[in-house]
Parts: structure tokens; C-alpha cells; sequence
């Protein structure tokens, strides 16, 4: 394996080697030192014959002497002169002696030159290594794309799973890629923009790598905020310097992740917006109007809020083709859930199908982060393999957060916490169509969780009837009911129990038209596109009167307080089954919902014993 061994340059080397400049000079300047002597010691060795001739400047005096030794050896010698009739003196001892004109001009040309050119030389260098780590003025018209060559990209659509019908898609664009003929043949071109919409972690960046991957061509990957600088018109030059690079590298894709932070409607509110942006923006379209899509520049870009987009990027001819990315259902899962179990080398007898129905609504990124979670955590408890037990661990972290055993909590409210859990079981056992309880835990998770309750569904569900969701709603206030009938008081640990319950019980009477006094009317106002509604506040309240708004919410509070009896009711009759299960909870902090279901079976078969008899 070849290693490429990278040598970093340090501004170290080039203090060392000015220093070792200096110190040659300065040891030649010793090799070959010519003498400063006085000049009254030059007019004493002038007397005395030891003088042998001169040559005499403005200033200087400087020339050859007599060593001291008396032999035949002369010395370089230099004084300051002081006397304006030297020459008198030379001719009176008979020295040679010849006036020179000093020439300066190269001395004082290099003592500007060499200087200036050291700075700019460090200039450079320290220029060039700020640019490096964060690209400057210099480069802020070139696109900050990450190019991967085809041979870099090792992503193919076997590490895509659940999401089938988006690879179905994106087959057409992989065959185009490939066999560009035979579609010019009909007279057909391929979509010039495709846009991957979904919700955050369905796997849109993966997606496209593997549409290059799989097509064997170059990919260029982008977020839609690198185009957006400080200096105007930067952004726009950007996207002229990708697109011109794209042709060139032709066949190839441009991928644009996270396009709302460039693509948003323009003229937000009527007053202009971010001139930038937009500069940017109608860059882009004019980029995606002229560029011809038979050369083989596809534009791919992924966006989780498709409801922003400016009208333009949508229109036929640019971005044309929308490809749902969206969460994978329980078979979308199980793909996933196989390609991550691959990874882990040490994997216990695992039910991936049991393990995916744990999961519900969960992306495909959350699934990799479940899995790579469990691993740590058989690491952490020295586990010889990774065992159904941490994946249980693992989903209750991602949903839950992280359990806090060292958190003291006094009697009273273990107590409290306890009975509110346990409340949210048993109704939530009692009524027909709610999920199955898997655990009950009073140990504290999250930032403020005291408590938790899971129920995992059977299977995926799309629709939700009435009596389903009232049913989630007696379960959800199920705990503030077992609070009060145990400890004829409340505490603030439903709170977030009464906003959930509030949520459901209002969409039901304004969006899903389940009120009889209300009737079957949408009052819920959706945003719409800025071009339909200019000048209207987005956020505006729905169009219906103040005698509606009352009837909403009475019909919210009967919903409230009818499920909440409900619930007193169901708990009421199950007081004994409840007060047993709490003894077994604080005890064990943890217990299993099959353990609750078949307390509430002996029960009943005691009952209707005692009845028969």
C-alpha cells in the first residue's frame, strides 16, 4: 500500500534559513575583513612609511599598509577622512594615491529590494496557508463543491435500503448516464433538475452518491448555504464557476444538499428580502435554463422543507422530478436494520423483524445510530456479543433519552412517579386500538423525565380512527387520573402529558372534523406560496369568527374532560391491580408489560370465578 508522505512547510524553515544567510555573511564578511583603523593612527602610520597607496572617496579612505610583522605581507585598511588636504600629506610621504567616485546606486537598490522582497515572500507563505484552511479573497469566486472522482465513490444502492421507490426513480437517470443514445434516439432528454424531498436522516445525500456511484461518473457535492458570502455577488459567481467546472468534468452530477437555504421565496414579506440571496438564486435559474441536460450534467438536490422553494425552482424545466425520500415502513426498516447489522462483528441471535417494530417512525439514520449505540453499549458492559438486550437499551435512549440512575429522588415522588406511569398502562391495556405496553420504568431518563412508559405497535399505521385517538388521549391523562385517586392531589409531572392530549384533541375538532358542534370544516389556515397570498401574514389565525373560536374551544375541553373520566373510571376499577403493580415497580423500578397483562388476566379469572360461584 502506497502512502503519500505530505511535507508540511513551517514558517520555522524560512526563519532558519534567513538566520543561516546572515551568519554565511557575517562569516565571510570575517574571512575577508578589511582594518578600520583612527585616523590619526592612518596619519601615524602614514609617517612612518608603512602606508603603500590609497584610494580616497568623499568619505572614505581606504587601501593597502604594511603588516606589522615587517614582512612582506600587506594589510586591507579603511578610515574616516578628516583632513580635506590628505592629498598634500600623500604627496609629502610619497604615497600613490587616486581619487574614486563611490557609487551607491546597486547598495541602496538592494537595501530597498531585499527587504521588501523578504515580506512579501512571508506575505505569500502565510497567505497561502491561510488559504488552505480556510479558503480567502483570493478564491471567493471559485464554487466550494467537493468533487469525488468515480473511482472514490464506493456507494452503490446496496447500501440504500427502504426506500425503494425513490431507487426506482432514479434508475431512468443511471440508465440515461449510461446509454445517453438510446433515449437521444426517441427524441427524449432526461429531467434537468431531480428533487429528493424528505424528512431529515431518509438518507437524500446517500441516495444521490449512490445514483454516481452506480453511474460511474464524477459527483459534486455542495450545500445550498456555502454559495451565500459576505461580499455581494460572490454567491452568484459561484454558481457560475460549478456549472462551468460541471460541463467540463461532463458526464457528471451536481448535488445540492439542504437547497431552502438558498431556493427560499423571494420577496419574503415585499420588502426585497437578502439581495445576496436571491442574486444567488436567480443565478441558479438562469445557470439551470441555459445548460443543455443531453451533455450529461444531471442536478440533483435534497431539501426537508419543500414548502419554502421558491416557485421557479419547481416549474417544468428545472427542478422537474420530485422523488419522495420519505421514513421506511416496517419492511423499509428491516432492510435497513440488515444492512447496519452487517457491520457488527460480534452479533447475538437478533429478531430483526421484532427489532423493526421497536422502531416505529424512526429514519434511516436513527436505525444506524440505534444500532452503532447498541454495539457501545455491549462494549460497555463487557458483553462477549451484542445481544437483544442493548438493542431494548438502545431504543429507549433514542426515544427516551439517557437513563439517569444516579439521580436521587425522594420517596414521595418515586411514589408519585410510580402511579402516574403505571396509570398511563392500564388504560392504556383497557381500551381497544392503543399500542401494547412493553415496559414500565420509574427511573429517570432525559432532562426532565421521571418516568417512562413504551408501547410499541403492532404494526405501521397510516390512518388513525376517532375512537382510536380518543383512546390516546384517556391513555396520556391516564397518569394525572391515577395521581389523583391515589394521592387526592396533582403534581406537575403531566404536563407534558396535558400538551400532547391538547394537540390531538384540538386537531380533531379543527382539522380532522370529529366534533359534532363544530362539524366536518378544516379551520386550521396551511401557509401557502408567497405568489398566491402577497402582502398576508403567513402566520395569520384561521378565517372564522369569535363565536367559532369559543365553540373549538369548549368542544377541546369536553374532549379533555370526557377522556379524563374515562380514564378515573378504568383506573378506579383496577385499583387493585394498580396498587399491587406499584409495590412490584418501586421495588424493581423496572417491570415488563407482560407482567401487568397477566396480573390483570388472574384477576379477572378471579373475578368471574367468584361470580360463578
Amino acid at each position: 500500500m502506497n502512502i503519500e508522505k505530505r511535507h508540511k512547510v513551517s514558517i520555522w524553515y524560512v526563519l532558519i534559513a534567513i538566520w543561516g544567510v546572515l551568519i554565511f555573511q557575517n562569516y565571510l564578511a570575517s574571512t575577508y575583513a578589511t582594518q578600520t583603523i583612527p585616523y590619526s593612527q592612518f596619519v601615524q602610520k602614514l609617517k612612518q612609511g608603512k602606508i603603500i597607496e590609497v584610494s580616497i572617496t568623499e568619505k572614505i579612505i581606504q587601501g593597502l599598509m604594511k603588516s606589522e610583522t615587517g614582512s612582506d605581507q600587506q594589510t586591507s585598511f579603511r578610515t574616516v577622512r578628516v583632513d580635506p588636504d590628505t592629498s598634500e600629506l600623500l604627496d609629502k610621504y610619497q604615497v600613490n594615491y587616486a581619487a574614486t567616485i563611490e557609487s551607491t546606486f546597486f547598495r541602496d537598490l538592494l537595501s530597498w529590494i531585499l527587504p521588501v522582497l523578504l515580506f512579501v515572500g512571508i506575505w505569500f507563505f502565510l497567505m497561502k496557508r491561510l488559504s488552505a484552511q480556510q479558503p480567502g479573497f483570493m478564491t471567493l469566486g471559485k464554487n466550494k463543491a467537493k468533487v469525488h472522482k468515480q473511482e472514490d465513490i464506493n456507494v452503490s444502492f446496496e447500501d440504500v435500503a427502504g426506500v425503494d421507490e425513490a431507487v426506482a426513480e432514479l434508475v431512468e437517470v443511471i440508465d440515461f448516464l449510461k446509454n445517453p443514445d438510446k433515449y437521444l434516439e426517441f427524441g427524449g432528454s432526461l429531467p434537468k433538475g431531480i428533487l429528493l424531498v424528505g424528512p431529515p436522516g431518509t438518507g437524500k445525500t446517500l441516495l444521490a452518491k449512490a445514483v454516481a456511484g452506480e453511474s460511474h461518473v464524477p459527483f459534486f457535492s455542495i450545500s445550498g448555504s456555502e454559495f451565500v458570502e459576505l461580499f455581494v455577488g460572490m454567491g452568484a459567481a459561484r454558481v457560475r464557476d460549478l456549472f462551468d467546472q460541471a460541463s467540463t468534468n461532463a458526464p457528471c452530477i451536481v448535488f445540492i444538499d439542504e437547497l431552502d437555504a438558498l431556493g427560499k421565496v423571494r420577496g419574503f414579506g415585499g420588502a426585497g428580502g437578502h439581495d445576496e440571496r436571491e442574486q444567488t438564486l436567480n443565478q441558479l435559474l438562469v445557470e439551470m435554463d441555459g445548460f443543455d441536460p443531453n451533455v450529461g450534467v444531471i442536478l440533483m438536490a435534497a431539501t426537508n422543507r419543500p414548502e419554502v422553494l421558491d416557485p421557479a425552482l419547481l416549474r417544468p424545466g428545472r427542478f422537474d422530478r420530485q422523488v419522495l425520500v420519505d421514513r421506511p415502513d416496517k419492511q423499509g426498516r428491516i432492510a435497513i436494520l440488515q444492512v447496519h447489522l452487517k457491520k457488527v462483528k460480534k452479533l447475538g441471535d437478533i429478531d430483526v423483524e421484532e427489532l423493526a417494530g421497536m422502531t416505529p417512525g424512526m429514519a434511516g439514520a436513527d436505525l444506524a445510530s440505534l444500532v452503532n449505540e447498541a454495539t457501545l453499549l455491549a462494549v460497555r458492559n463487557r458483553k462477549k456479543t451484542v445481544e437483544k438486550e442493548q438493542f431494548e437499551e438502545a431504543v429507549e435512549r433514542l426515544v427516551a433519552g439517557l437513563e439517569k440512575k444516579n439521580r436521587l429522588i425522594n420517596p414521595k415522588e418515586r411514589r408519585i412517579v410510580a402511579y402516574h406511569e403505571l396509570g398511563h398502562a392500564l388504560v392504556a391495556l383497557s381500551l381497544p386500538g392503543t399500542d401494547p405496553v412493553k415496559k414500565i420504568t420509574i427511573v429517570p431518563r432525559g432532562i426532565a423525565a421521571l418516568g417512562y412508559t413504551m408501547q410499541v405497535p403492532i404494526e405501521d399505521r397510516f390512518l388513525m380512527t376517532k375512537t382510536e385517538l380518543l383512546g390516546k388521549i384517556a391513555t396520556l391523562l391516564g397518569g394525572r387520573a391515577a395521581e389523583e385517586m391515589i394521592f387526592q392531589d396533582v403534581s406537575t409531572g403531566a404536563h407534558n402529558d396535558l400538551a400532547k392530549a391538547t394537540n390531538i384533541a384540538r386537531s380533531m375538532v379543527t382539522e380532522y372534523g370529529m366534533s359534532d358542534k363544530a362539524g366536518q370544516v378544516y379551520y386550521k389556515n396551511e401557509p401557502q406560496a408567497m405568489f398566491l397570498q402577497q402582502g398576508l401574514n403567513r402566520n395569520a389565525i384561521g378565517e372564522y369568527s369569535d363565536e367559532t373560536a369559543r365553540i373549538i374551544d369548549q368542544e377541546v375541553r369536553s374532549i379533555i374532560d370526557q377522556q379524563y373520566t374515562i380514564a378515573m373510571k378504568l383506573l378506579n376499577e383496577k385499583r387493585k391491580i394498580l396498587e399491587e403493580a406499584a409495590m412490584e415497580l418501586l421495588e424493581k423500578e423496572k417491570i415488563e408489560g407482560s407482567y401487568l397483562e397477566e396480573l390483570i388476566r388472574q384477576k379477572q379469572t378471579a373475578q368471574e370465578s367468584g361470580g360463578e360461584s
